[in-house]
């Protein structure tokens, strides 16, 4: 997972190192892990907003929980993903 971009439309998605360790670690107990968070990601790198945003941070962060296909719970015993927002000028 590195950076996700198609076209100039899309937002680029840069991963730290510590989420991609955290994946890669994941997927030895949950093999759909990858397949749960691309949706996710897709929306995001389309440019829309998803989850509730974190309050007092003083930056735009928002939290997503997605369902984990590999356990028989909802979305409360799935994962949180937790990003947020730049606007960079070039």
């Amino acid at each position: 997972m590195g950076l996700m971009s198609s076209d100039d439309s899309k937002l680029k998605i840069q991963f730290t190192d510590v989420f991609k360790r955290q994946v890669r670690d994941l997927v030895n107990r949950y093999r759909r892990i990858k397949l749960d968070i691309q949706p996710v990601l897709e929306q995001l790198q389309s440019g829309d907003l998803v989850g509730d945003q974190i309050q007092n941070t003083g930056y735009k962060v928002f939290k997503v929980r997605i369902k984990n296909s590999d356990i028989q719970k909802d979305k409360s015993g799935g994962y949180r993903l937790i990003y947020y927002r730049t606007h960079l000028i070039s």
